[in-house]
């Protein structure tokens, strides 16, 4: 009873759910949060699989599709997973926490939260662990590290299709979040999951119906982290609308004004006096290892 006490609205039937997609995309994804507190309620199978179904839109290296994604539900399997979570994070925690967070109010809440999460990893709903098939037959030989370029398409192969599962879940009213933190452990992993060698384990995204509730986050203006045609020239740390406007030539030609140089190192280095404070209710402000 405390549990449905914590949420706003009723748990939606799998037709109420389906029924949320039209939400605009801007929406979703200014409204888009971490959530890791989550209700011990069961999630229908059909709004998984949904999720998953718009995850499979996403584009893929290759259009190899080469993803594989396995849902958790059994209690011992997350029990296992869960074990291999709360060894990482105390590692974690030991060692690297201490120099990363920062000491505020916002940074507490979001460290409650991971906490809470590998408290209860066990009671989460659903697991869906993003992995991806790669062997000898898709050009990879297990063991061996990829040079950069490929590796870097490796990871550009399941990402985007985590977000996109990510924002079905929102859109669908559905808590969740990213870790990958019970997969440090790659042998083990393998083993409490019953993975071939060839497929690999990347993330995890507990599901479940959210205790608390999505909305909109801080984040650091987009002059701030946008650079033009090479790193630390933020020609953008001006409001858009007091920027000065391209001209273009009457017969089309090229523009004849670019954004102006940045005019100090300040500028360059994006060092300001007003720098926005993590949203306290934002439980993915902290960055800490997945």
């Amino acid at each position: 009873m405390g549990d449905q006490t914590r949420r706003s609205t009723p748990i939606p039937t799998p037709e109420e759910a389906f029924a949320r997609l039209d939400m605009p995309l801007g929406e979703a994804m200014m409204t888009q949060r971490a959530i890791r507190r989550v209700l011990p309620d069961p999630v229908d199978d059909a709004v998984i699989l949904r999720c998953i179904e718009l995850a499979l839109q996403a584009p893929t290296g290759n259009n190899g599709q080469q993803w594989e994604f396995v849902v958790v539900k059994d209690r011992a399997v997350k029990e296992k997973l869960a074990r291999r979570y709360r060894q990482a994070w105390n590692l974690y925690t030991r060692f690297a926490l201490r120099y990363l967070v920062r000491e505020d109010d916002a940074s507490a809440r979001t460290v409650k939260a991971v906490q809470w999460q590998v408290d209860h990893f066990e009671e989460i709903p659903v697991l869906v662990v993003a992995c991806l098939r790669l062997g000898v037959r898709e050009g990879r030989v297990t063991g061996l590290r990829m040079p950069h370029p490929a590796e870097s398409g490796y990871w550009g192969s399941i990402y985007p299709s985590v977000q996109n599962l990510l924002l079905a879940a929102r859109a669908m009213g559905l808590g969740a979040s990213l870790t990958t933190m019970p997969l440090w452990n790659l042998t083990s992993a393998r083993r409490i999951l019953d993975l071939p060698v060839n497929v690999t384990p990347l993330c995890i995204v507990p599901m479940g119906w959210p205790r608390g509730r999505y909305g909109p986050s801080a984040r650091r203006p987009v002059g701030e982290v946008t650079h033009l045609d090479g790193y630390g020239v933020r020609a953008w740390l001006r409001p858009i609308d007091e920027q000065p406007k391209h001209k273009e030539a009457q017969d089309g030609g090229p523009r004849d004004e670019r954004p102006p140089e940045p005019r100090s190192r300040d500028q360059r280095t994006g060092t300001t006096d007003s720098a926005p404070q993590p949203d306290p209710a934002d439980e993915a402000t902290l960055t800490p290892p997945r």
